[in-house]
C-alpha cells in the first residue's frame, strides 16, 4: 500500500510469464480527521491489502479548501484510478470487481 503518494513510479508490476506490465489501480480516500466513517472505511480497505494489488492515497480534505467544499458531507469519498467509486461507506463488491481487473 501506497500512503500519501510515496513510491512514485511502482505503479507497473509485470504480468507472471506475459512479459507485459500490469497497471496497479490508484485508490484515493478522500477524509477528514475525527470521521468515524472515514476511519472504518480506511480499515476495511487495509484489510484487502493482502488479498488485492493497489496503491493506496489518503487525503485529508480539510487541508484544501477546494476538496473540502466539494466532499465536506461526502466523506469518506473513495475514488480508483481517479474515478468516484463510492462515499459514506466501502461498496467492496464494486472495488473488488475493480481489483480483480488487474489480478
Amino acid at each position: 500500500m501506497v500512503l500519501n503518494g510515496a513510491g512514485a513510479g511502482a505503479g507497473q508490476r509485470p504480468r507472471s510469464g506475459s512479459g507485459t506490465e500490469r497497471r496497479t489501480p490508484q485508490l484515493t480516500l478522500y477524509h477528514r480527521e475525527g470521521c468515524g466513517l472515514c476511519e472504518l472505511m480506511a480499515a476495511e480497505l487495509s484489510a484487502l491489502e493482502s488479498r488485492y494489488t493497489f496503491a493506496l492515497e489518503r487525503i485529508d480534505i480539510d487541508d484544501d479548501a477546494g476538496l473540502a467544499a466539494r466532499f465536506n458531507a461526502k466523506v469518506p469519498v473513495l475514488a480508483v484510478d481517479g474515478e468516484i467509486l463510492c462515499c459514506h461507506f466501502l461498496d467492496t463488491v464494486a472495488l473488488i470487481d475493480e481489483l480483480s481487473r488487474n489480478d
